[in-house]
């Protein structure tokens, strides 16, 4: 397993960071055995948010720490802020009632990353910096950052801070991956892959901002069991998204670009869809939801997988020769 740091939290952070969606409660015994599994493999990271599975993503978290005694040696990220259907969630108001939530069912005291789940450019961004920076003072959080959240809006939330001695966003969490999104998959999600993403990606380059990529292999577009032969045939086992937002041709032509290479190295379509992203030069954070031990060490090779300048570009369809 590879390592980073982010600024403001004093432990080592896997690479290869574990998304928690498909933990609950309702069998737990099953749930913590899969966690042991995932830190057995060196993950320590592990991405979740309030709102996922109603709450059940985090209690088995926090189940599963309190159980085996481990908070100090695992990093977790956890959200709050997002909208729901009656109303725009944020405010300093929601973010406080979503951080508390969220420390109680991980049965913690603190979070090692915290997230806005999303943004609302109608809010100014001094008063949220403000309301994470008291949540850092009084020990909840150790560090902040966003998801979905704006090149732009990062850069005018960190000029607040450092004009008023204030601590920054230090992290971000888009959607990264060697699919493109040609449809929007969740109101107020934001992607950086592709032509289209190009712009905030040079930033994230020069900056070295730590990125921790959600949705990394398109939901399963390249899970490796899916095809131009078998689309139509498997749409009913896709979820939703995988198959409105990446099934287009500009997308079959990079899953047919990840098949070839990876036949050529003996390799899996998702490791070679992940190498993808590890070999960006960006300090890289990559979020896969595996659903299998067996399932994330694959992925954890693809961790160590070369590809050259060429190679990236030509999975990209930015050349025609590699």
């Amino acid at each position: 397993m590879k390592y980073g740091r982010v600024g403001g939290i004093d432990k080592p952070i896997s690479r290869l960071v574990q998304g928690t969606l498909m933990l609950s409660t309702d069998d737990l015994e099953a749930s913590i055995a899969f966690l042991d599994g995932i830190r057995a493999l060196g993950c320590n990271s592990f991405d979740t948010a309030q709102i996922y599975g109603n709450g059940q993503a985090e209690r088995t978290l926090g189940a599963w720490m309190d159980r085996r005694g481990n908070r100090n040696e695992v990093f977790i990220l956890s959200k709050g802020g997002h909208h729901n259907a009656d109303r725009r969630r944020v405010t300093v108001f929601d973010i406080a009632s979503d951080l508390f939530d969220s420390l109680a069912r991980l049965k913690t005291d603190y979070i090692d990353l915290y997230m806005l789940h999303r943004d609302d450019l109608g809010v100014p961004v001094g008063p949220l910096v403000e309301a994470l920076n008291e949540h850092m003072s009084e020990g909840r959080i150790r560090a902040f950052g966003g998801s979905n959240w704006s090149v732009n809006r990062i850069r005018e939330a960190n000029l607040y801070a450092e004009t008023h001695g204030l601590r920054p966003f230090v992290a971000s969490s888009p959607n990264f991956s060697l699919a493109l999104r040609l449809k929007e998959i969740w109101e107020g999600c934001l992607s950086i892959s592709g032509p289209r993403g190009a712009e905030e990606r040079a930033w994230y380059r020069e900056s070295q901002m730590p990125v921790f990529s959600w949705s990394s292999l398109a939901q399963g577009f390249f899970s490796g069991l899916l095809s131009r032969g078998n689309f139509t045939e498997m749409a009913n086992e896709m979820t939703e998204g995988c198959a409105q937002v990446y099934g287009y041709e500009e997308n079959f032509k990079r899953l047919d670009r990840a098949v070839e290479l990876a036949n050529e190295r003996g390799k899996t379509v998702a490791q070679i869809a992940l190498a993808f992203l590890v070999n960006q030069p960006l300090n890289l954070f990559t979020v896969a939801g595996c659903r299998s031990v067996d399932e994330s060490r694959l992925n954890l090779e693809a961790l160590d997988i070369p590809l050259t300048p060429g190679e990236v570009d030509w999975l990209d369809l930015r050349t025609e020769n590699r």
